[in-house]
């Protein structure tokens, strides 16, 4: 456990520290001429994938995977995580998420679709379940402050900060929700009603901090941070002689 919660800690803070020094330098130091319109691209690409794993520190610390034993530091970072990623509320995600492991892909599930199992219907779900009217107004609240007290361009925040936080609600929900919990020809391996989606573990790393290539795993183990799950797939493949249950997981 405190290997567990230095390495977790450890991650969260390098996260943590790129994202400010993109969202600080491009938000308010940035100066736009041609040559460093590549630059820009770059930084809101690394931007996007920092605020996936913002949430993905957030989702860790919902259950108690980032520090395990120490609740109020869960808490404490997981909440500071949301805050900077799009001032989402730790309070109000908390039980929703908890209530997706209880509920997993049944009317009672808040990520699962309302009905409209397309790929838009079920986004626009996703979206107001996480996203609601507090949220926008305290970003807002943010945004007038970097721009009327602190000088920031507009332009600026738009670019590397909302782009960054849309891209990643696109990242969170096709790799983290949409792939791993949507009806297949082929069914469920068990109640978790959860696949693993088949990307390497690059890929699966770049896309969603691995909860899209290891998401049965985390319904398994949801105490796993996002870092161990590749691991803790060799080891379910170790210890289970049943060769169909480790192709399934695979």
């Amino acid at each position: 456990m405190k290997r567990q919660m230095r390495i977790s800690v450890s991650l969260a803070a390098a996260i943590v520290v790129a994202w400010l020094c993109i969202h600080v330098t491009g938000i308010f130091f940035w100066h736009w001429t041609l040559s460093t319109v590549p630059i820009a691209i770059a930084m809101v690409l690394a931007q996007t994938w920092l605020s996936t794993g913002l949430f993905i520190i957030a989702h860790d610390s919902m259950h108690g995977a980032l520090a395990p034993g120490h609740p109020r530091l869960n808490r404490a970072i997981g909440a500071t995580c949301l805050t900077l990623y799009a001032c989402l509320s730790y309070a109000t995600l908390l039980p929703q998420h908890h209530l997706h492991h209880k509920e997993t892909g049944t009317a009672g599930d808040p990520d699962f679709h309302g009905g409209d199992p397309r790929l838009m219907g079920w986004f626009m779900q996703f979206f107001r379940t996480y996203y609601s009217h507090g949220q926008i107004a305290r970003i807002t609240v943010m945004a007038l402050i970097y721009t009327l007290l602190l000088g920031a361009p507009l332009g600026n925040i738009v670019i590397f900060w909302a782009l960054p936080a849309l891209g990643a609600v696109a990242q969170l929900f096709v790799f983290g929700t949409w792939l791993p919990h949507r009806e297949r020809t082929e069914p469920f391996v068990d109640s978790h009603r959860a696949h693993s989606v088949s990307i390497g573990p690059a890929l699966s790393l770049l896309t969603c901090f691995h909860f899209g290539g290891y998401h049965h795993e985390h319904h398994l183990f949801p105490g796993t941070p996002w870092w161990g799950l590749p691991a803790k797939r060799r080891d379910i493949a170790a210890r289970t002689p049943d060769r169909q249950r480790v192709k399934d997981l695979a």
